[in-house]
């Protein structure tokens, strides 16, 4: 069923509105920078954060987080870092 809240037309610059409520959920501002393509037919829309790359994946998505120091992890990047501080635990070494 279609939300007709969510039902926008294109003017005629070929400009959307993103309602306010999609805008927070996915922390987007003005002046930032929107990815758009095409996938199975479906026009994809998302917050494209090209200065935001994880030091471990290099993977760029909105959960990435910023830590002390000002290093950029990915939620992947956590987990395959948080797994090497552990073997090196158990290995002693630190």
């Amino acid at each position: 069923m279609i939300n007709e809240d969510y039902v926008r037309h294109i003017d005629k610059f070929g400009r959307v509105v993103l309602p306010t409520d999609i805008r927070k959920r996915l922390k987007i501002r003005p002046q930032d920078f929107i990815e758009i393509y095409q996938e199975e037919g479906q026009i994809v829309l998302k917050p494209y954060w090209q200065d935001k790359p994880c030091i471990v994946t290099g993977q760029v998505t909105c959960s990435n987080k910023v830590l002390s120091g000002g290093l950029i992890v990915s939620p992947e990047g956590a987990r395959l870092l948080l797994q090497d501080l552990l073997a090196l635990r158990l290995q002693k070494e630190i």
